[in-house]
Parts: structure tokens; C-alpha cells; sequence
């Protein structure tokens, strides 16, 4: 289930696997990551996919990778989320 996105993003993740259907993840896509801590707890991560909504994905799915601030910011915008 989707999540508003008031919560502040709190790193980013780098897409690793496409999701089974092939459309809402991106492989080699930076996507921002929402937090969740007990999703975290589970292994999941919730992320902000190309379906512009925040769901559930495993872990095992991305890399997390700190950027520079510019980088944040400039994602952050392009996808019409809060800095």
C-alpha cells in the first residue's frame, strides 16, 4: 500500500533487478527511499518507483548510495518531492 510522501527521503538506492512485471523499477535507475522502519526490519525498503508512488521491494533489489547534496536536491525536484 502507497504512502504519502510527507516523510522526508533518507538516502537513495540504485535499482539492481527489475520488480516480476517489469514496469515500476528501472535497472541503473537512482530511486529515492522512504523511511520505513518496520519494513526495514523485514528486509524491504519502501522506494519511490517510476509509478511515482512509494511501495515495498526487497532489499536484495538495490544498492544504497549516498550523493552529493546538489544531487539530492536536483532528484528530489525532478520527481516533485520535498528536499
Amino acid at each position: 500500500m502507497p504512502q504519502t510522501h510527507d516523510k522526508k527521503t533518507k538516502s537513495f538506492a540504485l535499482c539492481l533487478h527489475e520488480d516480476r512485471q517489469g514496469e515500476s523499477l528501472t535497472v541503473g535507475k537512482i530511486y529515492p527511499v522512504m523511511p520505513d522502519p518496520k519494513a526495514e526490519s523485514h528486509g524491504y525498503v519502501r522506494i519511490v518507483d517510476d509509478s511515482g508512488e512509494d511501495y515495498l521491494y526487497s532489499n536484495s533489489f538495490f544498492m544504497f548510495v549516498k550523493l552529493p547534496a546538489a544531487a539530492q536536491k536536483a532528484l528530489l525536484e525532478a520527481l516533485s518531492l520535498p528536499a
